[in-house]
C-alpha cells in the first residue's frame, strides 16, 4: 500500500506518479420481482430527460458547403501565386457582363477564394436565416474587413439549399513590417457570419411519416436503452421496444398536431442513464485535458523522462588548393545535445480523488503533453480507472 509522501531521487526521472484507484462505486440494485416503477430506475442511475439521452431519427442536422470570393481586404488577399482566383474573379465580372482581354492576368490583392461551410438545422424554412463559416482556400494572409460576395450552399446531392452574404466577423490579427517580420495572434484566414445564409430550399424529414418515433441514444448503452423502454411503458403503456443498445422504436400518434405534442412530452420523461466509465478527454492540438468527475486510477507508478535534445548543424567547407583541380567539398557537421534534468516521485494512499491528481500534477508545473503521456501509460497499463478519449 502506497504512503503519502515526497520522494526525491537523484537519476534522471522527470515525473513519476503512483495513483491508488477507488473501487466502483455499487449501485443500488433493484429487488427481484419487482415492476419498473419511477424509484427502482432511480436507483439504477442518475435521473436525466430523455431528450439528453437520445435525439428523434429524421430530425437532424445536415451540412453545406459551397465556394466563394472575400472581397474588400486591405492587401491581405490571395496573391498571383493562386491562379484559381483570378480564374474566378475572371468568371465573376463575365457574368456582370464585362469580358476582359484574353491573356489579361487579374492581380488583386483584395480579393481571397474561401470555402462555406454551415449547419442546416432541422425543419428550417424558406426565408430562416442561418450561421456560416468562412475559411480562406487560397493563401491570403487575413479576413478580417472582408465581405463575402453571394454563393450558393450545396448538400451532398449537389442541390442548392441556401445562399450566403455578409460581412465577415475574424477574431485572428495578422501585422507584418517590410523586413518581412509578422506577428499573427489566432486565426485571422477564418471568420463568421452570423445569420449569414439565407434558406431558398427545404430539407424534408419523414418524421411524420408512419406510426412510429424512432429514437437513437447518443451514446449507445443497453442498460440505458432498457430503462428508456420500461420508463416509456410505464407511462404510457406497452408502445416501446427495442433491438439493440442503440435505438427503440415507440408506437406515436399520426396526426401531426398529436404528434408534435407527443414527442415534447416524451422528451421531457425522466430516465435513469446506465452506469458508465467516467472520461478523460485530450486535445491533441490545443494540448486542453479536461478530466471527469471520479476518475481515478489503480495502485501503479508511471516514470515520465525529462529529456531535452538540442541538435546543431555546421556545415564545414573545404575548398581545394590552387590549381589542384579539385572540387569544393560540403562536410556536415552534427553536434548532439541530450540534457535531462533530476526528477522526483509523488505518491498518494489508496483511493486518490481527482482533485488530490490534478493538485499534485499542477504543484509539478507538468505541461498538458506531459499529463497526456502518463495518462496513456497507466491506460496501456489498465490501471486507469475511466475511458480515455483523445480528440
Amino acid at each position: 500500500m502506497f504512503v503519502d509522501r515526497l520522494i526525491r531521487h537523484a537519476g534522471p526521472a522527470a515525473l513519476a506518479l503512483a495513483l491508488a484507484g477507488l473501487a466502483p462505486q455499487a449501485g443500488a440494485q433493484s429487488t427481484p420481482g419487482r415492476s419498473a416503477r419511477a424509484g427502482d430506475l432511480a436507483a439504477r442511475g442518475a435521473m436525466r430527460p430523455l431528450r439528453h439521452l437520445v435525439h428523434v431519427e429524421g430530425v437532424r442536422e445536415n451540412q453545406l458547403v459551397g465556394y466563394g470570393l472575400v472581397v474588400g481586404l486591405n492587401g491581405t488577399g490571395d496573391s498571383t501565386q493562386v491562379k484559381f482566383a483570378g480564374q474566378s474573379v475572371t468568371n465573376m465580372l463575365t457574368q456582370f457582363g464585362i469580358k476582359l482581354p484574353e491573356k489579361t492576368s487579374t492581380k488583386l490583392k483584395n480579393v481571397a477564394t474561401v470555402m462555406i461551410s454551415a449547419m442546416f438545422p432541422p425543419g428550417y424554412r424558406k426565408g430562416q436565416t442561418i450561421d456560416v463559416t468562412v475559411s480562406s482556400l487560397g493563401d491570403a494572409k487575413s479576413l478580417r474587413g472582408g465581405m463575402l460576395l453571394m454563393a450558393p450552399l450545396r448538400g451532398v446531392d449537389n442541390e442548392t439549399y441556401a445562399l450566403a452574404q455578409g460581412q465577415l466577423v475574424v477574431g485572428g490579427l495578422n501585422a507584418s513590417g517590410n523586413s518581412g517580420s509578422s506577428v499573427t495572434v489566432n486565426t485571422p484566414t477564418s471568420g463568421r457570419i452570423p445569420n449569414g445564409a439565407t434558406v431558398e430550399r427545404e430539407i424534408p424529414t419523414d418524421f411524420e411519416s408512419g406510426d412510429t418515433v424512432m429514437l437513437s441514444l447518443r451514446q449507445p448503452s443497453f442498460r440505458t436503452a432498457r430503462n428508456i423502454v420500461q420508463a416509456i411503458n410505464a407511462r404510457y403503456g406497452d408502445i416501446a421496444t427495442t433491438r439493440d443498445g442503440t435505438s427503440i422504436e415507440v408506437r406515436a400518434p399520426q396526426v401531426p398536431t398529436q404528434r408534435v405534442g407527443f414527442v415534447a412530452d416524451l422528451q421531457d420523461l425522466q430516465v435513469a442513464m446506465g452506469q458508465e466509465l467516467p472520461r478523460v478527454v485530450f486535445n491533441s492540438r490545443t494540448g486542453t485535458v479536461v478530466i471527469a468527475e471520479g476518475v481515478t486510477v489503480k495502485a501503479a507508478a508511471v516514470s515520465h523522462g525529462a529529456l531535452r535534445v538540442v541538435i546543431r548543424e555546421q556545415p564545414q567547407v573545404s575548398q581545394p588548393a590552387p590549381f589542384s583541380q579539385g572540387s569544393t567539398v560540403v562536410t556536415p557537421q552534427s553536434d548532439v545535445l541530450v540534457q535531462e534534468g533530476s526528477g522526483h516521485m509523488f505518491e498518494w494512499p489508496a483511493g486518490a480523488k481527482l482533485q488530490t491528481i490534478i493538485d499534485t500534477i499542477n504543484r509539478t508545473g507538468a505541461s498538458p503533453d506531459d499529463i497526456m503521456s502518463i495518462l496513456q501509460a497507466l491506460d496501456q497499463a489498465g490501471a486507469l480507472q475511466g475511458e480515455l478519449i483523445v480528440i
